[in-house]
């Protein structure tokens, strides 16, 4: 019986400034029978902008109620009483501000802040020997005008000169799963994944041992069906509802 849902946020609620048609009214409909959390590897922006962003679209929703690649790239320094080197936007870069430092190289979604300079100082600090970690490996997004370079590439770039391997912190990582599970007070097997990324939220979310829903919207293409099978294939969120009444 399916008493949680985990909801991602650009491609499924929104894509770029638009929100996508019913999701307002599908979100409100789920809330009556489901605890919801919402989870991005959304980095470029804080937490806190993000829920701003989610409010003003109209969509109802509680700050504890978010977790981003971001907010678990902190929390992952403070348990550790670390620092990083933040390859990010200001934003992010000043979210981190009390974590900054050279323990950890920490790649972010940077925008326009992925520069020759930036990349070429974090590779440096890798081969004195730091941490190498990321907040996502996505490859894209879908923004306003089309598809857009995620930090997946970036991070990638960084591997291939370092010779080490990022630490994850957002989707796929179990971890990152679990803390959202943990908070809505269900099990694993009563939670469902919702998402547009094959990768970080399909396979991701089955790797985990989580029911993984894909919705048709965001950056889904048909070849993705190509990588890997989602348990169930929607149109988008608004068909949400009815599906999971029908499975349960």
């Amino acid at each position: 019986m399916i008493k949680g849902v985990l909801l991602d946020i650009g491609g499924v609620l929104y894509e770029g400034e638009s929100v996508i048609d019913g999701a307002i009214e599908a979100l409100r409909e789920l809330r009556k029978n489901y605890k919801i959390r919402f989870l991005s590897n959304t980095s470029r922006v804080s937490p806190d902008t993000l829920f701003e962003r989610l409010k003003n679209m109209g969509f109802e929703l509680e700050k504890e109620e978010i977790f981003t690649a971001l907010s678990a790239a902190k929390l992952f320094l403070q348990k550790r009483k670390s620092t990083a080197f933040v390859i990010g936007t200001g934003e992010a870069r000043e979210y981190l501000a009390s974590e900054s430092g050279e323990d950890y190289v920490l790649v972010c979604d940077a925008y326009k802040n992925f520069t020759y300079d930036a990349l070429n100082q974090g590779f440096r600090l890798l081969e004195d020997g730091a941490g190498f970690l990321a907040t996502n490996i996505n490859r894209y997004f879908k923004d306003n005008d089309g598809l857009s370079l995620d930090a997946g590439g970036f991070v990638k770039c960084l591997e291939y000169a370092s010779g080490k391997m990022a630490k994850v912190l957002g989707k796929p990582n179990c971890e990152f799963f679990s803390l959202a599970i943990a908070s809505m007070e269900v099990e694993r097997d009563e939670v469902v994944m919702v998402g547009d990324d094959i990768q970080s939220d399909i396979i991701g979310a089955k790797a985990c041992w989580l029911k993984a829903v894909m919705v048709k919207t965001g950056k889904f293409k048909p070849e993705d069906l190509q990588s890997a099978k989602p348990d169930f294939l929607i149109d988008s969120i608004k068909d949400l509802p009815k599906l999971l009444k029908e499975i349960g």
